[in-house]
């Protein structure tokens, strides 16, 4: 489809409805691949079953490579139920090219890496700010041969949040790039957001947070960590366009 990622819902029963059922399956796929988690896309699917499908439940659950993923509206906002990924420290000399390749010879303040969901988290120095992260100039594609390990799918960068300023309020700011995916930058990642959580929750000692990806695009994140493990993350949709897929 040649988006980011393209989220194709599927009945799981003969006699399951659209309007009426409370349970589908959710596959997503970027132009090149299958991926596991797609937290946009998965919104966007709970947005057309909310909205324009009319489905009657309060509660919608997608059975996905990912498992079992909720989805519920809340005043102006969906909710996605999803896990939370942990991230642990990384040897800087086994990524420094790719970190090299991504940032140049900008300060890089922590590196973590979440093997579940092969992410590399970039923090970069509490010292900038949201508009350097914005402006960074990023060819993702020298990614593909600046990355020797193998293990790594997909690149966060991050920044800590102001307190004060012209845009204060946000706890972290990000940027996602996923080459190895066929997307040189995602505009708004909520499977990012479920590796970013934990980390910001951990340096933060916050449970609820509000967050920014400073993709051209853009996009807000509200994120609530549960007691069970998991992550609350809201967004905001909106119908762009309609149509029609002929086979």
């Amino acid at each position: 489809m040649n988006l980011s990622e393209t989220a194709f819902i599927r009945k799981l029963n003969p006699g399951d409805d659209f309007t009426k059922s409370s349970c589908f399956g959710l596959r997503w796929f970027t132009p090149a691949n299958e991926v596991p988690l797609c937290g946009h896309a998965t919104l966007a699917a709970a947005a057309v079953l909310f909205h324009i499908k009319k489905n009657t439940n309060s509660v919608l659950t997608f059975v996905t490579l990912s498992g079992e993923l909720k989805a519920r509206q809340v005043e102006d906002h969906i909710v996605l139920d999803l896990p939370l990924y942990l991230t642990y420290p990384q040897v800087l000399q086994e990524v420094e090219e790719l970190i090299k390749a991504a940032v140049g010879d900008m300060i890089v303040q922590d590196l973590r890496y979440s093997p579940d969901t092969k992410k590399l988290l970039v923090r970069l120095s509490d010292a900038y700010e949201r508009s350097v992260l914005e402006e960074l100039q990023v060819s993702a594609q020298r990614f593909l041969s600046a990355e020797k390990t193998g293990k790594v799918k997909g690149l966060i960068l991050t920044l800590k949040g102001n307190s004060s300023g012209k845009h204060k309020g946000h706890d972290f700011y990000s940027r996602y790039f996923a080459p190895w995916y066929g997307i040189l930058e995602d505009p708004v990642t909520g499977s990012a957001h479920a590796v970013l959580s934990s980390y910001w929750s951990e340096q933060l000692g916050k449970k609820e947070m509000l967050a920014f990806q400073c993709s051209r695009r853009g996009g807000e994140l509200k994120i609530s960590l549960r007691n069970d493990g998991r992550v609350d993350i809201a967004g905001q949709i909106a119908i762009v366009l309609k149509g029609d897929l002929i086979f």
